[in-house]
């Protein structure tokens, strides 16, 4: 019987940092032995691969998996990542697994016994909480809130009020083009003295990471969060 390959979880730059800021050469080399990989966006991934110097793009193999794919589908992943071949796990940025589609295949390859390697590199949210000053022994990554305005003013309150009894940080995020309008609710929701951390285009050109209270970022311009990925942390 042949040997079962191993699936890689491949972190990639995020914000447009530089390959070689944020991944090992471990990593590079590492990558360029693959031929089968599963993305979050083919057309992100060949930019990610020929930054990684891929030898031969043309001949990778390339699946997806994002929010369009049917939870019918993993038996055709699954094939995909059996067999004496390894398999690189890719993400639109950061860390695959972490606010990512592709949890679902690394429990795929837990559940059927094949191996998982996680290769270090640049994730967003955990560089957002090393960044916050926030309490480090103690957070919770929530994803996205809720849309609706009511329904959202309801769970950062909730936010808030687990921050303050347990002493645990709360982070979260949103769609890009949404971020303005989660900022200034924000402000609108929380108490005075509470703390907010903003994280904009983590290793980014217009990278921001700062903590204040929520006070004192009324007293101070609105910073330009529409379109740029952004991270949200609050704390007391």
């Amino acid at each position: 019987m042949a040997e079962q390959g191993t699936l890689y979880l491949i972190p990639v730059p995020v914000s447009g940092a530089p390959v070689t800021q944020s991944i090992p050469e471990f990593n590079l080399g590492l990558v360029r032995t693959l031929k089968k990989f599963i993305t979050e966006n083919n057309k992100e991934a060949r930019k990610f691969l020929k930054a990684f110097g891929y030898p031969k793009l043309e001949e990778a193999e390339l699946r997806e998996l994002n929010t369009h794919s049917k939870a019918g589908d993993l038996g055709d992943y699954l094939k995909f990542i059996k067999g004496a071949d390894s398999v690189g796990l890719m993400s639109d940025a950061g860390c695959p697994g972490i606010a990512d589609p592709g949890a679902e295949i690394v429990k795929l390859a837990h559940q059927h016994n094949i191996p998982v390697m996680p290769l270090v590199g640049p994730s967003s949210i955990v560089l957002g909480i090393m960044a916050s000053g926030f309490n480090g022994q103690n957070f919770a990554f929530n994803g996205y809130l809720p849309i609706d305005k009511t329904i959202r003013q309801k769970r950062l309150k909730e936010l808030e009020h687990m921050a303050v009894k347990y002493h645990q940080a709360q982070f979260f995020i949103e769609t890009p083009y949404r971020n303005q309008a989660l900022y200034d609710h924000i402000l609108q929701v929380l108490a005075p003295g509470t703390l907010l951390f903003v994280g904009r285009d983590v290793q980014g050109e217009h990278e921001l990471l700062k903590s204040k209270s929520i006070q004192a970022w009324r007293q101070s311009e609105a910073p330009e969060l529409h379109k740029f990925p952004t991270i949200f942390g609050i704390y007391n």
